[in-house]
Order: C-alpha cells, then sequence, then structure tokens
C-alpha cells in the first residue's frame, strides 16, 4: 500500500511510519523537523519499503502547504491507499490564560489540516472508490481534559468529523477509521508553553497504538480506543454532570 502519514518524526506516527514499512508498504512521513524525519525514512527504507518511501518537511500550520502535500504524495506515488492524519499539537491551559490565537493554532494543526488535506484527495480516492482515511483523534475527543479546552475541540471536532465522514461515503469504497489514543508515552506531555498535566498514571508505548491502527484498517470497526478505556466514555455519557464534578475536584486536590 501507499500511505502517509503525518506527524511522523515521532511518537505515534514515527511508530506507524516503521510498522508499516517493515510490513512492505511505501511510506510518506510529514512533519516539521528535518533531522527527526530524516532517521525515520531512513528506518523505513532499510525495513524493505525501499527508495519509494520518502519525506515531506512541513508545518501543517500553514494549511495550503498541507493540501499541497497530500496532493503531491499522490502524485509521487501514482496514489494513495491511506492516508493517516496524526500530528496534532497540545495546549495545556487553564481557560482563565488561554488565548484566542492560541485556540486557533490548535484547529488549524489539529483539525484545519486533516480537513483541508482529506478534502483535497477525496475526489481522486472517489474516482478510484478505494481508499482509507484515519484520523488520529484521542480520549479528548470523547471527554473533557483539564486545561486542555483547545486540544479538546480540536479532537472532538475531528471525531464529529470522523463520524459524518464515515456516513456521507458508507455507500462507496473508501473507509473511515476514527482512533482514540488513552494516554501515550510521548514528547506531548513535556513541551514547552504548556501547564504541566494533571495525568501522572501509567502510559502506553506508542508502538502499541500503531499495532492497533495497522489491525484496524483491516477490520470493519470505525472506532478503535487505544489502549480500550471506553468504558470511561460510556460512564461520561451516562451521567455528565457527575463525570465533570468528579474531574473538577480531581483538578482541585492537585493544585
Amino acid at each position: 500500500m501507499n500511505v502517509l502519514i503525518t506527524g511522523a518524526s515521532s511518537g505515534i506516527g514515527a511508530a506507524l511510519a516503521r510498522r508499516m514499512a517493515h510490513d512492505g508498504d511505501t511510506v510518506g512521513i510529514v512533519a516539521r523537523r528535518e533531522d527527526r524525519l530524516a532517521e525515520v525514512l531512513a528506518d523505513c527504507r532499510s525495513a524493505g519499503a525501499g527508495a519509494a518511501s520518502r519525506l515531506w518537511v512541513t508545518d501543517l500550520d500553514d494549511l495550503d502547504r498541507a493540501e499541497r502535500v497530500a496532493l503531491d504524495a499522490w502524485d509521487a506515488f501514482g496514489h494513495l491507499d491511506v492516508i493517516v492524519h496524526n500530528a496534532a499539537i497540545p495546549k495545556r491551559r487553564r481557560i482563565q490564560d488561554l488565548t484566542y490565537d492560541e485556540v486557533e493554532r490548535v484547529m488549524r494543526i489539529n483539525f484545519f489540516a486533516p480537513a483541508r488535506m482529506t478534502m483535497a484527495i477525496l475526489p481522486r480516492m472517489l474516482d478510484r472508490d478505494s481508499g482509507i482515511i484515519v484520523n488520529v483523534a484521542s480520549m479528548g475527543g470523547r471527554l473533557g481534559i483539564v486545561h486542555e479546552a483547545a486540544y479538546c475541540a480540536s479532537k472532538f471536532a475531528l471525531t464529529g468529523w470522523s463520524e459524518v465522514l464515515a456516513i456521507d461515503l458508507h455507500d462507496t469504497g473508501l473507509k473511515v477509521k476514527l482512533i482514540q489514543p488513552g494516554p501515550i508515552d510521548t514528547e506531548i506531555w513535556d513541551l514547552p508553553e504548556n501547564d504541566d498535566p494533571i495525568y501522572d498514571g501509567p502510559k502506553v508505548p506508542p508502538e502499541e497504538v500503531a499495532d492497533g491502527i495497522v489491525a484496524a484498517l483491516a477490520d470493519d470497526k470505525i472506532e478503535h480506543y487505544l489502549p480500550d478505556m471506553s468504558a470511561v466514555v460510556e460512564m461520561k455519557t451516562k451521567d455528565l454532570d457527575g463525570f465533570l464534578a468528579g474531574v473538577a475536584q480531581m483538578a482541585r486536590s492537585k493544585g
């Protein structure tokens, strides 16, 4: 398969690129950091995907550039079988301290870039009547997380977008996969210009999520919790007021 993966210089994206290249897929990887991206590309090529795998150094905050990368990757590979929208930035900031510019930037990278890239190649996928659109959202796309209003807004948007994509494309050869990672051991927890995270529990290796995404490509389900934390979402849905009160109390107890 020909696969394009955003946010592939580290974490889930890098693990997924290496895993899919090892399986023999041709991988296109997208991220801002050229040095880190080059390391991932070297691993992909040595894993068996060959010289056809390539990289695009891109800041998805530039939506015009994001669209061009999607189309360039399609042209470079002849077509795309899978596009994985994995790139995202955190913004842990109390709502009292959050700025509108911060909200807008998070929405551009986490939601508008995936939407723009999908819409750019969607006519081509429909012409082929084949393709898989993978949107990597978050548990923050189903649950409100302390101090993460902007991040959760972007992931709720990506979740709703994915659901309607699946509805509108149900009678085509295209598939939509909505991935909801829980706490994953990536650098998203330690980036500067973010408040310290409230969560201090165990974290899942990104390789485990990559394996889960590969498995999801082959099944019929749309939504996949990696790891499976769907019970928490069900609890919140049954008693939203109680859930929000409990989370607020936890936040107060941790200062």
